[in-house]
């Protein structure tokens, strides 16, 4: 795994932000699209912001773009689950339509535009479908990943998670539903995040990633950051460490979360 520091988030973006916009436009030649394995959150904002002001200059048609979501929370807890409503500050599905798809369309021509029938996302119903349909689809051309600060979760994956994971619904481990607090400044307390998700397996980015970017910035990565650049192989009880199993995997990093002064 090749591990790239930066000074910035803002550079991590720009630097992502270019790769994805060439392999796009690689895909495009070709006749195909573009899958972008995508999670929600902090991590890879920089991303996005970068993505769509790149993509603008460069006047790129984003309308085969597949933006393939990594989870969401659920209603309940035991059978039959079904996605939080949209409109929830916390939903993984309003996160894509307004915080990815939204930025990457800004100032686009609507022909140009992700298109909302390309927006992916597991079913609670059926989540085991969400890997046949990515495998169909040829794979994930790029996952971004980004890590649990506290207990090195993946998506929604808990540590423990065995390494041949699918798709699936999970219950939220309590340190997960405590980073996501910070995730989703709205929420009031612990007892207001959902203890079940729906979540795309570790298994499933391992094996459908034709590359993935893991992105870690920050002081409080520090701990991530020791814990995937020094862990050789999948450690399930740090599950963000399958981006060491994945196709062409990089670790990118700022400064604060690799511990750099300079």
């Amino acid at each position: 795994m090749r591990i790239s520091v930066h000074e910035t988030p803002e550079e991590i973006g720009h630097v992502l932000a270019g790769r994805i916009a060439t392999e796009i436009q690689k895909s495009s030649a070709k006749g195909r699209p573009y899958l972008l394995g995508c999670p929600g959150g902090r991590s890879p904002k920089p991303v996005y912001t970068a993505l769509a002001k790149l993509t603008n200059e460069l006047g790129l048609d984003l309308s085969d773009l597949i933006i393939v979501m990594m989870d969401d929370y659920v209603d309940g807890a035991a059978p039959p689950f079904d996605y939080v409503d949209r409109n929830c500050h916390f939903s993984c599905r309003r996160f894509a339509f307004q915080e990815i798809a939204a930025v990457l369309n800004n100032a686009k021509p609507k022909e140009q535009q992700v298109q909302s029938h390309n927006i992916w996302f597991p079913d609670p119903g059926n989540a085991a479908a969400y890997d046949d349909r990515i495998a169909a689809a040829g794979g994930i051309d790029m996952f971004l990943l980004a890590s649990g600060a506290s207990d090195g979760h993946v998506a929604f994956n808990p540590p423990g998670t065995s390494r041949d994971t699918g798709s699936r619904v999970v219950r939220l481990a309590e340190l997960t539903r405590q980073d996501n607090l910070k995730t989703f400044p709205d929420f009031n307390s612990l007892g207001e995040v959902p203890g079940f998700g729906v979540t795309i397996g570790v298994g499933t980015i391992a094996r459908h990633s034709r590359s993935a970017a893991m992105i870690l910035f920050g002081e409080d990565k520090k701990l991530a950051y020791q814990r995937i650049s020094q862990t050789v192989g999948y450690d399930p009880q740090w599950p963000s460490t399958i981006v060491r199993e994945c196709n062409n995997p990089v670790l990118y990093a700022d400064q604060a979360a690799a511990g750099c002064s300079t």
